[in-house]
């Protein structure tokens, strides 16, 4: 018990995981656009977990070291971009970056984390714009609607989670857990389908195949399920279709 202690507090807790499935998850459609760049991958994690550390520590005593963190973060991002792209790289990653920003800031008195049921599309924005807009030359709007349908559906099970102490109207508080599923298979599911018409077939295949265990994480979720269950087991789903890429080309 110790340990899973220690693995929440150091891994899911300091938002490292949470950062690493988001990178997992671009460097999949990286992959199937052949863009991948290692320098691309590192400015992705840096942004992802200097991003969530942000949001999830600005109104504790923590908050002046993150913000010293979130400096040099942000000095090293521009440094690769500066290096290793070109301005309009810059000029994409800030304007991700002000979108984070206005997700949840302490200096803002609404932010989007505050407006009912736009939470979870606007948090599946930010992720298909890293994938369709920052690491591509041009705006691909194929991939934009599979992250954004496919991450939104895996927000969702977090508004189960927290239904009970959310104090702004969410989707299961306004038409209930079951319906907020179904919400969450069909966005699932037309995302599976785009991907079959516009990614390479082996890339179909893994998108598919994490698509029917997102369903199942997803059937599974309820309120009482521990947090672990959503911080660890659908987090994860957002990885899966990297992994299952992995698993089909090497095994």
């Amino acid at each position: 018990m110790n340990f899973l202690k220690i693995l929440k507090k150091s891994v899911i807790d300091s938002q490292l995981y949470v950062s690493l499935m988001g990178t997992l998850f671009a460097v999949f459609f990286m992959e199937e656009q052949n863009t991948f760049r290692l320098p691309s991958v590192t400015l992705i994690f840096i942004t992802y977990f200097s991003g969530y550390l942000y949001t999830k520590y600005q109104y504790t005593k923590y908050f002046f070291k993150i913000l010293i963190l979130n400096g040099i973060a942000g000095i090293v991002c521009a440094f690769l971009i500066y290096h290793n792209h070109n301005e309009i790289r810059l000029v994409k990653w800030f304007i991700i970056v002000v979108l984070g920003l206005l997700y949840n800031s302490f200096f803002l008195d609404i932010y989007i984390r505050k407006i009912p049921l736009l939470k979870v599309f606007y948090v599946g924005l930010v992720w298909a714009l890293v994938n369709c807009w920052l690491t591509l030359p041009e705006f691909n709007f194929p991939i934009f609607f599979i992250s954004l349908f496919f991450i939104t559906a895996l927000v969702l099970p977090f508004d189960i989670r927290d239904m009970k102490r959310d104090k702004v109207q969410t989707f299961p508080m306004l038409i209930g857990v079951q319906n907020t599923k179904y919400i969450a298979y069909l966005l699932i599911f037309v995302s599976i389908i785009l991907s079959i018409f516009y990614l390479a077939p082996h890339y179909a295949t893994a998108f598919f195949l994490s698509g029917i265990v997102s369903y199942i994480f997803i059937y599974f979720s309820e309120n009482e399920r521990s947090d672990a269950y959503f911080s660890f087991g659908v987090e994860t789903c957002s990885a899966l279709p990297f992994l299952f890429l992995l698993i089909m080309e090497y095994f």
